[in-house]
């Protein structure tokens, strides 16, 4: 009689793995529409499997949440790999940036318990970081090379400038007022070039000159009354 290998016995079944994925789908719906106090019973439902079943893979919430944080920054650094091949650098680095939205989204609706993942599991918090900043920032770097991004933002600008506009929105529908302006933002990154075929210089060096004009401005000299 045959017995099953060791391989065998370790690598889960095809039905789990899709039950798995399933489960982890149907939570990034359920958390981005009801927050961190919608129901295990609730992503169950969506996902077409039990709640036993559901248990079986996330023992705990936050241990789903944790699951389904690290798919969506793994799907957001597969994104970027794919985007290599897109013949504008720009376009491409756009894409990436209004993919992310819909990644805060979720994070939003779980945040609370998130945060609980996060504090119990630090290399959570590198692992995302580091895979996000890399992404974003071969996308950047295509940009800048093909001489349509200036050069003076990095990665981390990027992710920031994210962030912060996401954060800000908190109202409903503010996922369009989100991406309208993550739209002006990259426009306001992208390098205009002049009638006579020259660069526009940064905007950021005009701000410069005019803080050194500032500074260097003596305040007016009083008179004094007789």
């Amino acid at each position: 009689m045959a017995h099953p290998s060791a391989e065998a016995i370790r690598r889960p079944r095809a039905d789990a793995v899709r039950n798995r994925e399933r489960v982890l789908e149907a939570a990034k719906a359920v958390f981005s529409a009801g927050g961190p106090d919608a129901s295990l019973e609730a992503v169950a439902r969506r996902a077409g499997v039990g709640i036993g079943t559901l248990y079986r893979h996330f023992p705990t919430r936050e241990a789903l949440f944790e699951a389904v944080y690290r798919r969506e920054v793994e799907q957001l650094g597969d994104l970027s790999e794919a985007l290599k091949s897109e013949p504008d650098p720009v376009a491409a680095l756009r894409h990436w940036l209004r993919s992310n939205v819909e990644f805060v989204a979720t994070k939003k609706g779980m945040s609370a318990a998130l945060a609980l993942a996060v504090n119990s599991s630090s290399d959570l918090t590198v692992y995302s970081f580091d895979r996000l900043t890399k992404a974003v920032g071969a996308l950047l770097d295509r940009a800048v090379a093909a001489g349509e991004i200036r050069a003076d933002v990095g990665p981390e600008d990027l992710l920031r400038a994210l962030v912060g506009m996401c954060y800000l929105h908190d109202q409903p529908g503010w996922q369009t007022s989100v991406l309208r302006l993550l739209d002006v933002f990259v426009d306001g990154l992208m390098i205009r070039t002049g009638v006579d075929g020259a660069s526009a210089p940064p905007r950021g060096g005009a701000t410069k000159s005019v803080k050194r004009v500032k500074k260097n401005r003596q305040p007016p000299t009083s008179r004094k009354r007789r």
